[in-house]
């Protein structure tokens, strides 16, 4: 049996590029509420994205830091189906907040030169205890800041049990996709900068070319 990798487009802005990622097969789309960030939205035009988004693809809010009143506060607004923590929240910060608003979460895990395969087990063992609404990791590359890194890191260290529920991150790309799936075999991947013309701009032609890619290592 075929295995179909989840994926997700993240960091989008503009109505023809949830339109390109919908059309090319995206599962998820991503929405940044990280003011920091090139690719930050507000609430409201997170809100008009997704009312132009189908049945079953899913809006995912990523932020960083936020208290639980933020983040209740741009759900209000904006009608997320899931949120993505990519800060230094701790596992009682992210059930605040996903309890408040009732939404399940992912745990950005930024995979850095002392990690260890025994540190993603723990972090996602400490989460999955402990947490009515985690839903898993996923593990990027550490750099100073927050956000999505753009580069890759040692998908060796992604102990074979965990890979099946993990979304993969950090420096995918059209180049990449097929040897990330074969070698790790993760639940989702996790795509932004790998499929832009410039910052918070997508390219069509490469979302097409990177879901083409993963399909490909499915088809594996």
């Amino acid at each position: 049996m075929i295995q179909r990798t989840r994926i997700k487009i993240c960091g989008l802005t503009r109505e023809q590029d949830v339109a390109a990622a919908v059309a090319a097969g995206a599962d998820a789309i991503g929405f940044v509420f990280y003011a920091k960030s090139p690719r930050a939205v507000s609430p409201e035009r997170a809100a008009q994205l997704i009312a132009t988004l189908p049945p079953f693809v899913t809006a995912v809010g990523l932020f960083v830091n936020a208290t639980a009143d933020e983040i209740a506060a741009t759900l209000a607004v904006a009608p997320l189906s899931l949120l993505q923590f990519h800060g230094d929240e701790s596992v009682s910060d992210c059930n605040e907040a996903a309890n408040r608003v009732n939404r399940p979460f992912i745990r950005a895990m930024r995979v850095g030169l002392t990690t260890v395969a025994a540190d993603l087990i723990e972090y996602n063992h400490g989460y999955r205890t402990n947490s009515r609404l985690f839903a898993g990791l996923l593990l990027d590359t550490f750099v100073d800041g927050y956000g999505g890194s753009g580069k890759v890191f040692d998908w060796s260290l992604i102990p074979k049990e965990l890979a099946p529920q993990v979304v993969l991150s950090g420096g995918l790309s059209v180049q990449n996709a097929t040897d990330a799936v074969v070698r790790v075999r993760p639940f989702a991947v996790d795509i932004s900068s790998g499929v832009e013309q410039e910052k918070g701009i997508k390219d069509p032609v490469r979302i097409r070319a990177f879901i083409e890619a993963v399909r490909q290592a499915d088809a594996v």
